[in-house]
């Protein structure tokens, strides 16, 4: 009714300005007419106001529910129980597995005892170690045997060389090549951890006299040999190295 009010005047000076004999006529066609636009404005006026309100208020609701859509899904992933974490397993856990019981025993205690082990890389470097100290015993090395063997290893070796170099026979011998390399056993013996590991590998073999001549073998007939190494490492030292404190003939 604010807006018929407003309109009110501008009406009757309308109405006012009209003369002649059908005046009375002519202010009831205005009247009905600008009744007829003041309700059109009005209706127009409400229905703004309507879809305004309604507006807001969907919008409003909307947000409603949306937070409590959000609270309602805050709550449930507080309340759903969490799977416990699985602790990772070591790296070198499944390399562990696949052995005799007593084997993968013994492999256990010497990776709880040495964070450090892993099976894999110490079989490469067996092998490694395999292959240096054969040569250096062929050739005659005293000093790098000490340093890849214990004081026993390296006194049997060092006997065998001078027996060798007294006699004036001297070695020949090639390695072919390693075709197997495996874990015989395992243990922790205190704070020692000891692994001995089976080699198959052809070897070619020559020994010649003092003269040079060949006194046994050939470099052509590779011959298979099988052997046990066991090396050992005290895990409480910083030094990473296994020495060799074993040999027998598989």
């Amino acid at each position: 009714m604010v807006v018929h009010l407003l309109l009110m005047p501008i009406w009757v000076n309308i109405a006012e300005t009209r003369v002649g004999p059908n005046r009375g006529q002519d202010w009831e066609v205005y009247r009905v007419i600008w009744e007829i636009v003041i309700l059109a404005m009005i209706a127009a006026f409400l229905g703004m106001r309507l879809y305004s309100v309604l507006g807001r208020r969907a919008e409003h609701e909307e947000e409603v529910v949306s937070n409590r859509l959000e609270r309602s899904d805050d709550a449930n992933a507080q309340r759903q129980p969490h799977a416990p974490q699985l602790a990772e397993a070591p790296r070198n856990d499944r390399a562990l597995t696949g052995f005799a019981p007593a084997i993968e025993q013994g492999l256990r205690e010497i990776a709880a005892s040495d964070r450090r082990f892993e099976l894999l890389p110490f079989l490469e470097g067996a092998r490694g170690a395999y292959e240096m100290i054969l040569e250096a015993f062929w050739r005659g090395d005293k000093a790098e045997l000490e340093q890849l063997c214990d004081d026993d290893v390296y006194a049997s070796f060092a006997a065998a060389i001078d027996e060798r170099e007294e006699a004036g026979v001297t070695l020949e011998n090639r390695l072919i090549r390693v075709e197997d390399t495996t874990v015989h056993s395992a243990t922790m013996d205190g704070k020692m951890a000891r692994i001995a590991v089976r080699f198959v590998a052809d070897i070619a073999s020559v020994t010649r006299d003092a003269e040079g001549n060949v006194i046994a073998g050939s470099l052509d007939d590779a011959i298979e040999s099988r052997d046990i190494w066991t090396f050992s490492r005290d895990v409480r030292s910083e030094d990473p190295n296994w020495l060799l404190d074993e040999t027998d003939a598989a």
